[in-house]
């Protein structure tokens, strides 16, 4: 690879980790051909975004965007990395822990993953990863939260109603 296409590689990471807040840095060193593929199709699938790039490029990358705010993910820059980048923050983390359920194996091997500022470090943090709630799901909960007290009170007022003899329906325009 000669300077000119390390650079075409080094600008092309940088406009992904600028498009995406969420970003995973994976190990899929003995990950053969044919599974490699398959990972990258369940990716596609999810509209995960999988880049495998050198390491060197990698942080070459990163510092010129800003090396103070991703060196902590430095450490993570060993063996074959492969980048999976997203809008959503848990939806890599549910594709590697499908996939290794799939292949009854412990790869890809979780090494990093950068959401939304911060850095989650180790395969041990995979699960957690899978049980990050998304924007729309947040959103639904706050609804569900605001939606309770006014159903409970009508509620109150159908039972009210009924044990009066009254027609429900009267009860709740009252």
């Amino acid at each position: 690879m000669n300077k000119d296409q390390k650079n075409e590689v080094i600008e092309l990471l940088k406009g992904k980790f600028a498009q995406y807040n969420n970003f995973y840095i994976a190990d899929t060193e003995s990950l053969t051909v044919e599974q490699v593929s398959k990972l990258r199709r369940h990716c596609f699938n999810k509209q995960v975004e999988m880049k495998v790039a050198k390491n060197t490029l990698i942080k070459k990358a990163l510092e010129s965007i800003d090396a103070e705010k991703y060196s902590g993910v430095y450490d993570s820059l060993h063996n074959v990395t492969a980048l999976l980048f997203s809008e959503s923050p848990k939806e890599p983390a549910l594709i590697i822990s499908s996939f290794r359920k799939e292949t009854n194996g412990e790869r890809p091997i979780l090494k990093a993953a950068f959401i939304n500022g911060d850095l989650f470090v180790g395969d041990n943090q995979l699960k957690a990863l899978t049980q990050i709630k998304t924007k729309n799901e947040l959103i639904g909960d706050v609804i569900g939260l605001l939606q309770s007290p006014a159903k409970r009170v009508l509620s109150a007022l159908l039972n009210k109603a009924e044990k009066e003899g009254a027609p429900a329906a009267e009860a709740a325009a009252e």
